[in-house]
């Protein structure tokens, strides 16, 4: 009896070595705020090239010595996507556009607002973007109706088999590959807007599948409970080939009571995935803010409950400052971040993890 109750002692370590916790703890948590904070504030790093354009949603990758960041821009009638480049990760150039509006009665004819998908994300890494099928890919939301943000917004899947290093137009799937009209919408994307996306490779096929997209959308289970039925959550859906998406888990993976939860994007920072993100209207935060959960197998995920990684304290971010993107490279951390200052005028901002002086570009008022 003894050598069998000994046996299954000895199964029941096994087992429970093999299991992986799905919880970060407190401790780690605490951790990774360390490692990411961004304490210096740069300044503005772009900004519109036409007075009342609107700059967002920053995505930034490596190709030899240079950097590239796809951005979006709203210029009165609806976003179009846009690359710029870089020496330094400070001064940035404005290259052209990736994808434009264009006439016509296409479902995104008038909304295109990209986010390159396949980054490499590993922590302090190279940065580059990664192929599938011999191309580059980019997730985007888009529409067919002119305005800010209109509804019904889809995500749709653009891709190209050449280098995105210079401006140039990115073909489209026909048709979105995730809409709110779908059969297996979640109540938590149900009112005609789903928005930022992010894609990545999932080489250990946490969820059974190669691909993941972390997106979030605007939704609720209640007809007509007008406080609540306009927040935004994030969510996941999963693809083995980058055209065909389906919702991964019934409820949101990252989600607060009250306001938005958006723009997730991710870093692998040693064993624990890190997912950026901003937060907007909360009860017990004002303004706009941004903010991170972690995760282990990037199905659960433990939000921080400390201090913002970004908010407003700058003229030039005084009314929001939200939206990350956030790497590490050669040993600073580099937060880019949409900025709007009091006046409405939207630009591109970075804040780092040791002082790199400040920017001298600023907004021409409006």
């Amino acid at each position: 009896m003894k050598r069998i109750g000994a046996l299954f002692f000895m199964v029941w370590v096994a087992n429970m070595g093999l299991a992986q916790p799905t919880a970060v703890s407190e401790f780690e948590m605490e951790q990774l705020y360390q490692e990411v904070k961004t304490p210096y504030k740069y300044g503005l790093v772009l900004t519109p090239q036409q007075k009342g354009d609107l700059m967002d949603c920053p995505s930034v990758y490596r190709d030899g010595k240079k950097w590239y960041m796809t951005y979006i821009v709203f210029d009165g009638e609806g976003y179009e996507t846009w690359l710029a480049e870089s020496t330094n990760l400070l001064e940035w150039k404005v290259l052209g556009k990736q994808m434009s509006k264009e006439e016509g009665d296409k479902w995104d004819s008038k909304q295109r607002a990209g986010y390159n998908a396949l980054i490499d994300i590993k922590w302090g890494g190279n940065y580059k973007l990664h192929t599938y099928d011999g191309k580059y890919w980019m997730s985007y939301f888009g529409g067919a109706s002119v305005g800010y943000e209109p509804e019904p917004l889809a995500i749709g899947m653009a891709y190209t088999a050449e280098k995105p290093v210079k401006p140039m137009e990115w073909q489209r799937l026909d048709k979105p590959v995730l809409t709110s009209k779908d059969e297996d919408v979640r109540w938590w994307e149900n009112r005609h807007k789903l928005f930022k996306s992010y894609v990545v490779e999932d080489k250990k096929r946490n969820t059974g599948h190669r691909f993941i997209m972390y997106y979030n959308a605007v939704g609720d289970s209640l007809e007509n409970n007008k406080p609540t039925r306009w927040y935004e959550r994030i969510g996941m859906a999963v693809s083995d080939d980058m055209k065909t998406w389906k919702r991964y888990l019934q409820e949101p993976v990252v989600h607060h009571p009250v306001g938005i939860t958006g723009d997730p994007m991710i870093q692998r920072i040693n064993n624990t995935w890190v997912m950026f993100y901003f937060g907007a209207f909360w009860k017990d935060r004002e303004g706009a803010f941004n903010r991170f959960a972690a995760s282990k197998d990037l199905i659960h995920w433990t939000d921080w409950q400390g201090d913002n990684l970004i908010d407003s304290s700058e003229d030039f971010d005084s009314q929001y400052a939200h939206k990350s993107f956030v790497i590490k490279y050669k040993g600073v951390v580099y937060h880019y971040y949409c900025a709007v200052d009091k006046a409405g005028n939207r630009g591109i901002a970075l804040a780092t993890s040791k002082d790199k002086g400040k920017s001298k570009l600023k907004f021409e008022l409006k």
